[in-house]
């Protein structure tokens, strides 16, 4: 039976789960995306998309899918953007999802209606529309809108290839025999960066207000998510004090990753407030082979002359700026602005979800995530679709006050929300989680695994059969060695 017209602003991971789920509890879901096509930052024709055409996910194949649907078998452990594209598009294949989807719908406009619904306006092939939907679902994505810091003379900077940011790099064609500086310390920085540093003829320097520690995507062939984001150490972060933590961070990048400075680059800070992690392959490596360099923050730029904070300066034929997005909500009316209080860095909701002023309306994955996004976005779609269907029990406006208090004391937006964290938090709030489950074997691996999407199908509304052994399969596959001797298990 149809209970209510839904629409989900935007046809990425997220956009394209909530909708397979809100289908599921008997909903009209209908997906609004504003490009030609589905797929979100997976697909590199987006205008939206920073996704450049070479580029690998960062995050294991088993952790960067919806659960629904499996990659081909001869997928690369860490697979290539146009698959998990693929993915995605097999995902709205198996759930019959096509007649809900339409493109080329620019959002402009979302604001309360007269009723308990709310209207949306959009553009579709320079056409106006106007609808009322009984709820929606915003799922338009966080890195879709590039931040450059303020740099002295960046306006200024003369050098052929120019200053942009790394959302607009396009692949190394046009970077060969280059001079080029990359800014910033995060992942698409750092990859790019080591992509450029790989071909030979080029000088490459990054330039960092701070080292990063430093760890490669498998550690002794065990993708690093079943070492750094297992189920155990997420719930660890919500339970444990938040300094005991960061010293266990630190501890494991030094073992693991190894200290930057025995690589010939900058100290990482011990300071753990300020500790932070890149997932890279290349980058220690090339510094150690003085592939790369290794600069602070730019202090000024004159002409093609790039001046650091240290005094020294390089010639620069390009600029790439990989500093991080603005939250980017442009369509919300002053109202729902004011009311969830948006910033560009984030706005106030309880888990990352719900207003209890705005009944009827969600938000998706507008958390900076650190870690692969795909597991706990198909959480955060369950709970909202079973929590709206009935499947589970809809949280209370007290539980939501109490929660949208807790978001304003802790500002969750200030810094990375860990994927192992967020994860089981959404799974238990759709009913989903199998923590409690009288299982032996499964409870014996289910703290040391990565947080995969098959744990989470095992029980509750939409489980299926084979969720449990391919979790477990692929713990035996995967998990350390040490660990599955000391869980008595074969290998």
């Amino acid at each position: 039976m149809n209970k209510q017209n839904v629409a989900i602003i935007g046809a990425g991971l997220a956009g394209i789960s909530v909708a397979r789920y809100l289908k599921s509890q008997g909903f009209n879901p209908t997906v609004l995306e504003s490009h030609e096509d589905i797929g979100g930052q997976w697909n590199n024709s987006n205008v939206n998309s920073g996704v450049w055409p070479n580029m690998r996910a960062n995050t294991s194949r088993f952790t960067t899918k919806l659960s629904d649907v499996q990659y081909p078998k001869n997928t690369a452990v860490f697979p290539r953007n146009g698959e998990v594209l693929n993915m995605i598009k097999n995902m709205v294949e198996v759930n019959n999802l096509d007649n809900h989807i339409k493109t080329n719908c620019l959002v402009t406009s979302l604001s309360k209606s007269e009723k308990d619904g709310y209207e949306i306006e959009w553009e579709q092939d320079a056409i106006s529309n106007k609808a009322e939907f009984d709820k929606v679902v915003i799922a338009s994505g966080r890195y879709n809108n590039p931040s450059i810091p303020e740099i002295d003379g960046f306006d200024s900077f003369s050098g052929e290839l120019g200053a942009k940011h790394t959302f607009y790099y396009n692949g190394t064609s046009e970077y060969h025999d280059k001079t080029i500086v990359v800014c910033g310390g995060s992942i698409s920085g750092l990859e790019i960066a080591c992509d450029l540093a790989m071909i030979e003829s080029n000088q490459v320097v990054v330039s960092q207000r701070m080292q990063r520690w430093m760890v490669e995507k498998m550690i002794n062939g065990i993708p690093y998510e079943y070492m750094a984001f297992t189920r155990e150490l997420g719930m660890s972060i919500r339970s444990m004090p938040k300094e005991k933590l960061l010293a266990l961070f630190v501890d494991f990048m030094k073992q693991y990753g190894g200290d930057p400075v025995t690589y010939g680059a900058p100290p990482a800070p011990e300071i753990l407030t300020k500790a932070k992690l890149t997932v890279n392959n290349n980058f220690l490596q090339l510094v150690a082979e003085d592939h790369l360099q290794v600069r602070p923050w730019i202090q000024k730029i004159e002409g093609r002359t790039v001046t650091f904070t240290d005094g020294s300066s390089v010639e620069a034929d390009g600029i790439l700026i990989g500093t991080g997005f603005e939250l980017n909500l442009p369509f919300l009316s002053d109202e729902i602005a004011n009311t969830v209080n948006l910033t560009n860095k984030g706005l106030d909701l309880a888990e990352y979800t719900f207003h209890p002023d705005l009944p009827n309306l969600a938000f998706m994955g507008l958390w900076e995530q650190l870690g692969p996004y795909s597991v706990p976005l198909e959480q955060q779609a369950r709970w909202i679709a079973y929590s709206w269907g009935g499947a589970v029990e809809a949280p209370t406006e007290t539980w939501l006050r109490e929660k949208l208090d807790e978001c304003k004391r802790q500002d969750p937006h200030s810094d990375y929300r860990y994927q192992n964290e967020l994860a089981p938090v959404f799974a238990s709030l759709a009913g989903c989680d199998p923590a409690n489950v009288d299982d032996p074997e499964l409870q014996k691996i289910l703290p040391k695994s990565a947080v995969t999407g098959e744990m989470f199908r095992i029980i509750g509304t939409d489980s299926y059969p084979e969720a449990r052994d391919r979790f477990i399969q692929d713990f035996k596959t995967f998990a350390p060695l040490n660990v599955k001797k000391e869980l008595g298990i074969e290998v």
